[in-house]
C-alpha cells in the first residue's frame, strides 16, 4: 500500500522543472537577500512595504520603506526601467508584499517577493535595523 507521500505520483521531471523555475522567478528567500546584500552594489532594490511605524521599529538592513499603497508609476520612476525590486512585509500572515508585487508588476516593473518577510528574516538569525 502506498504512503501518503507516494499515493499521488510525483510529476514528470519536465513539469517539476517548469513549476519550480516559475516559483523561483517570482520569489527569493531571506538567506539569498542577506547574502546578496553583502556586495558593494546589490543588483536589486529591497522594499519594506509595511507602514512607517513598523519600519522604524525594525527592518531589514538596506531596505527602503515604501508602503504598498504608495507604489505608483510616478514614484517608481525614480529608478531606471528594468530595476529589480524585492518586496517584503511582516511575514507569511501578511499580504502586503503580495499587494506590492502586484502593483509593481501592473506598472511593468520586475519584482520578486522575499518569502517569509520579517518573520523569516528573524528565523534565519539575521538582525534588523531600527530608526530609534
Amino acid at each position: 500500500m502506498a504512503s501518503l507521500v507516494t499515493e499521488i505520483p510525483a510529476a514528470p521531471s519536465e513539469q517539476a522543472e517548469a513549476y519550480f523555475a516559475g516559483r523561483l522567478s517570482l520569489e527569493t528567500d531571506c538567506w539569498d537577500v542577506h547574502d546578496s546584500s553583502k556586495s558593494a552594489a546589490p543588483d536589486f532594490v529591497l522594499l519594506d512595504v509595511r507602514g512607517p511605524a513598523a519600519y522604524a521599529r525594525g527592518h531589514v538592513p538596506g531596505a527602503l520603506n515604501l508602503p504598498h499603497g504608495k507604489i505608483t508609476e510616478r514614484r517608481m520612476a525614480e529608478w531606471p526601467e528594468g530595476t529589480l525590486f524585492v518586496v517584503y512585509c511582516a511575514g507569511p500572515h501578511c499580504n502586503g508584499a503580495d499587494r506590492a508585487a502586484f502593483r509593481l508588476a501592473r506598472i511593468g516593473r520586475p519584482v520578486k517577493l522575499m518569502i517569509g518577510g520579517i518573520t523569516g528574516w528573524l528565523d534565519e538569525g539575521f538582525a534588523l535595523e531600527s530608526d530609534g
